[in-house]
Order: structure tokens, then sequence, then C-alpha cells
């Protein structure tokens, strides 16, 4: 007995070569959810051992293209269902790519890979409805067979290996896996079909006519022949000399937009994303002329589980005049549109076209702008005329889309036009800029906002006192990618974005500026006193005019660091540098006027200094460099004044 320190599995080894390898705890439980509570359609397993199957004939027509010396047959590429009703079997065959046996522990062991833990947790914490979508953003389609199998035998060997190998399961907590050395050429999953309902004949997978009821429900578009040998057609053809052929193989962004079905449209999405949702929204172009494409694309209803994960994939499929080129083509699409799937059919690329060569490509660079131009346009279309379905997708997908403002500077204005954000005018619905706009007062001249960790702490923000006062609306922007494009954006449709914790706030009527003239004066010794006394942490203090309540409040300079980005920067193992901020004063809180009078009678009240500038510092969510000794000037404190 071994462990395999890639995966941590338990491994059995026999004497013929064969191993016997346990699941980790995490995908024990996972299998288990999938077998006994997930779906409600059990239909779906067969689109997806299908789908599969789509794949890998996709993948060997390429490597063929790529290597004359594979020595792979490209003949006849195809998909074929064998039911077997005596034996209450079911095989899903494809002569495709096929897999090595290190390609079987990886690819059909992706139930064990990073995230398990994370989707577990959510699936705890899921009702039965929606747990059936987390599974399908997981992408582990290839388990739904033991939905309707006891066991679960697949044989594979790889285009141009001499060798192939057998996997087998009953999903209750080890597989198994040996070489065979006279496998064909590519993948058969072969489902050992559980105990058939007499009474539920839709449901009997051994049944050649629910067979093809699945595959024109769910596969009829796939670009291969899906077929059922000879015999197994209906009663009285048991002696078809051909094989029949189940699916109709038309490419659904080929075919004239009215002959397709939001059907199809919802099937063709849950082929190229592997999610089990209909989408959001269908765009489809198509450009003729200097380069001639076609597109069908898709955006989701909920985002993808590894959305922003750092290794998450990204990117549509690209074919070539119907023949495919590779899944997750990031030349097509920017990492901020990477929710994006479906498909671009070019018509003028090499077939042998690397990934490599793509990123100069200026056919390809050419569809990127338009296909980011149209997703943009459509997220418009969808903010003005469906707020619904566009709320839907802002929540899920919106923070991905504004990192587009910062590494999108051609798309910025559009990309901010679409975007929508947290408001103190509604605490229930995101506002667009456009819409603050209308709504901003009479002589406000910026759109005001302010980035913390969430809606709480930056209501709760002394900086907030008096823009709320006064009923200007500010943007709470909570997002970690907030910190860093507020940055980078000028304005919108030209009017500036404004900090209302950086720089200096003039919501001061005339009256109330020549009052406020008077107080300079009044403690301008104060001022002086606590900046000397305080030389170390702030590099001035000074009145407020954004106090209404509290008695002090720290303040960036136009263009330093928040303290929200400083932590993100320690987050990272970056120390950022020391930024010495601004304490501004209530003048009209009794804590500030009394520090003035003792101030002016000679008492030395720099402890008192002390605790206003932690006090400040903590109310914006701020770390004290010495808690011990904050601590002991407020106990100090405290014990005078009892």
């Amino acid at each position: 007995m071994s462990t395999d320190p890639s995966t941590s599995e338990t491994i059995d080894s026999d004497t013929t070569g064969g191993e016997t390898i346990e699941f980790q705890a995490e995908a024990r439980q996972l299998l288990r959810l999938m077998i006994h509570s997930i779906y409600s359609n059990k239909d779906v397993f067969l689109r997806e051992l299908i789908s599969n199957a789509s794949d890998a004939l996709d993948k060997l027509r390429l490597a063929a293209y790529q290597d004359k010396d594979l020595g792979a047959d490209t003949e006849d590429l195809h998909v074929e269902l064998v039911p077997d009703a005596g034996a209450r079997t079911l095989t899903v065959r494809d002569n495709g790519i096929g897999m090595t046996r290190d390609e079987v522990v990886d690819l059909i062991g992706t139930i064990a890979r990073s995230g398990t833990a994370e989707l577990l947790a959510k699936l705890r914490e899921a009702g039965d409805d929606a747990r059936q979508e987390l599974i399908g953003q997981f992408g582990v389609g290839f388990y739904s067979s033991f939905m309707v199998a006891d066991r679960v035998e697949l044989v594979t060997r790889k285009a141009g290996a001499g060798e192939g190998v057998r996997w087998a399961s009953d999903g209750e907590g080890t597989y198994t896996i040996e070489p065979v050395a006279d496998a064909p050429q590519g993948t058969a999953v072969t489902l050992h079909l559980k105990a058939s309902d007499a009474e539920d004949q839709l449901h009997d997978y051994a049944d050649p006519s629910v067979l093809r009821r699945i595959v024109k429900t769910y596969s009829d578009f796939i670009t291969w022949p899906v077929r059922m040998p000879p015999g197994t057609g209906t009663a009285g053809d048991a002696d078809d000399a051909a094989p029949e052929t189940l699916n109709s193989m038309k490419a659904l962004w080929a075919r004239p937009q009215k002959d397709v079905t939001e059907e199809e449209y919802a099937e063709f999405y849950r082929h190229v994303s592997h999610d089990w949702q209909e989408p959001l929204e269908t765009i489809r172009l198509a450009a003729e002329g200097t380069f001639e494409y076609q597109a069908l694309l898709f955006l989701p209803k909920v985002a993808p589980m590894d959305l922003h994960m750092r290794d998450a994939r990204r990117g549509v499929q690209l074919y070539v005049r119907r023949v495919f080129i590779m899944d997750d083509c990031e030349a097509l699409v920017p990492e901020y549109l990477r929710f994006v799937k479906g498909v671009v059919d070019a018509a003028d690329l090499s077939l042998n076209v690397s990934r490599e060569i793509l990123q100069q490509d200026r056919q390809i660079s050419a569809i990127r702008r338009r296909l980011v131009k149209k997703v943009l346009s459509v997220l418009g279309s969808l903010r003005d005329n469906e707020p619904e379905k566009y709320a839907t997708f802002w929540e899920q997908c919106g923070r991905a889309l504004k990192e587009g403002l910062l590494s999108d500077a051609d798309n910025r204005d559009t990309i901010l036009g679409v975007s929508a954000f947290a408001t103190t005018h509604d605490a229930d619905a995101p506002t667009s800029l456009a819409a603050y706009k209308q709504r901003m007062r009479e002589g406000q001249d910026a759109i005001y906002y302010m980035t913390g960790d969430s809606r709480t702490a930056i209501e709760a923000s002394p900086h907030m006192e008096a823009f709320r006062d006064k009923g200007y609306e500010v943007l709470l922007l909570t997002d970690p990618v907030d910190e860093v494009w507020v940055d980078a954006v000028d304005g919108f449709d030209g009017t500036p974005l404004r900090s209302i914790a950086k720089g200096q706030v003039d919501l001061q009527t005339d009256e109330e500026k020549e009052e406020a003239a008077a107080k300079q004066t009044e403690f301008a010794d104060l001022c002086t006193w606590m900046a000397e006394v305080l030389t170390e942490d702030v590099k001035e203090v000074r009145l407020s005019t954004r106090l209404t309540t509290s008695p002090a409040v720290l303040v960036g300079d136009e263009f330093d660091m928040t303290p929200t980005l400083e932590k993100m920067y320690r987050a990272m193992g970056q120390e950022p540098p020391k930024v010495k901020r601004i304490l501004e004063l209530n003048p009209s809180h009794p804590l500030v006027t009394g520090l003035r009078d003792a101030r002016a009678a000679g008492k030395d009240e720099s402890g008192t200094v002390e605790l206003l500038h932690g006090m400040a510092l903590l109310a914006e969510g701020g770390e004290l460099a010495d808690p011990s000794r904050f601590v002991g000037l407020l106990a100090e404190r405290l014990q005078h004044a009892l």
C-alpha cells in the first residue's frame, strides 16, 4: 500500500498491475450528494457523457491536423450509444482522443481538485434546488452517471498509444484502475443501470426510444454523429444494415436565428459552459468582408464558481470553418469578461494556429474588439430595458466587469456607463452613474464616493455625517477592485469622481463659511499644538467641515493610499509605505472645545490628544500602533471622570 502525494489517495496494488484508489473524504461526501440528492432530472447524465465524447472527437481531429504522424484513425469519428436491455447496461463510446492512465486519474478525479471544500460548504447551506446549480458549476458531469448506475466502467486508449486503461467504481469510496492491452482508440463508458421502475418507462435508459428522446432534446446540435448500432431501433427494424444517427449535427451558430429555439440555445449553453442552468442572455453576431466569422455567446445567470480564483478558466471555444481548434481561447475575450461563454467560428484562420500565434493575430484582435463592444452594448441594453435581468447579472458578475476599468482603457467609459454601484440613495438597488448625475443637487460639481470594507462600515463612518445631513448622495464602494480603479478613472461624462474621505470638503453655505473662518482663528493654537503632539502620526491638524456629531476624523490627501488599500497590500505580504494623514476636528464637539479651553488654561492634555487620534483611527476600521497604551490612557481618563 502507498500514498500518492499529489492526491493524498491511498493506493493498493495487486499482482496484475491494477490499483484500488480511495477517494478523498471530501470527494466521497460530494459523490454521495451527486448519487442521492442532487438532480431532479436524471436524463441529463446522458447529455454530459455525449458532451464529453464530443469534446474528445474535437480534440482528436485537431491533434491529427497538428501531428501528421500521430497514427490515429480519423476516418469515421462518431459517438455510439449501445443499450443492452438484457444485461441492463448502457455504453457511450467514442473513437476520439482517449486518455492515458495519468489523464484518467486526473480528469476523472476532477471531483477531488481544489475548491471541493468551498463547494461542500455551499452545498450544505443550499437548498435542494440550488445544489444542482452548484454541482454544474463545479464541472463534475461525468459523476452524474452514478444517478442511474450502480457501477460505472471506463475503458480508454490515447490516440497513438499502444496500451489502454480500465477505470471502474461503484461510487462508494474507491475506484480501480488497470492497464488494458487491446483497448480500441477512444473512450467507452459502460453504465450498469440501476433496477428500472416498471411504471416509469420514460426513464428506462436501456430503451432505445428513451435514448432517442434524450439525444433530440439535449444533444441534437452536437456536430458529430450520435449513433445507435443496427438492431437497437424501433420494433421491426432489427435487420437495419446501417447505424441510426440520432442527431441533426447542425451547428447552432450557423443556422438562421429564426430557426433556433430558446431551448436549443439553452442546451448548447450548457454544453459549452458545463453550467446546469439556462443562460441569462444569448448574444449572436456575424461579420462579413475582410474578416468573416460567426459568434454565439452567453451571459450566465450564476457566476462560475471559479470566477475569482487565480487559475480560473476563461475564454470561448474557437472553431475555424466548423473545425474545433481550442477550448478557452483567452485571446478572444479579455479577462474581465471571463464569465462570457460560447463559440467563435472564424473563416480565414489556419487550422494549425497556436495560442501564442493567436495573441498576435490581427484577425483575432479585430474579432476580440468586436466581441467586447457587443457584450458591453448588450449589457447597456439590459440595464435600460430589462432591469431585473441586469440586476441579476450585476450581482453575479459585476465585480469582474469592473476590473476592465483598470485593464481596458479603450472601453473604460463604456464599462463605467454600464456599471452599477451601491448608493445611499437606495439601500436595495444599485445605481448607474447616469442616474446619479440626474439626481445631483444644484451646484454639485462631483460624483461623491467612499471605499471601505462593507456598506455598514461606510455608512457608520464620520466622513458621511455632513453628506447625510445635507442630503448628498454617496456611492458606497466595497469591492477590493474599487480601491484601485477609482484612482485610474478621472470621471464620468465630464463630472469628476471625488472621495469624501480625501482632501477638503466644501458643502457649506456662505453663512457657514463665514462662521468657519472665525473658528479657524479661535482654534488655531489648538491645531498647531496637537500637530506637534501627533507629529509621528499625522501631517496636519485642521478644523473639519464634514463632521456634525463625531469629535474627529482622519482624512487623506487627494492622492494618498486609503486604509483599506493598505490592508490589501499587507494581506498580500507587502508592507506599504507609511502615510501620514490629516486629523480634522469638529469645533462644535464638547471634547474639542474642552481641549481648546484646557490648552488655553495651560493644562497638558497630550494623553487626551492621543486618545482622540486613536478614536478617529478605530472609527475608520484602522489598527492602533500601541493598543496597550491606548487602553491605559483610556482607563486613566475614565478613572478621573468618576
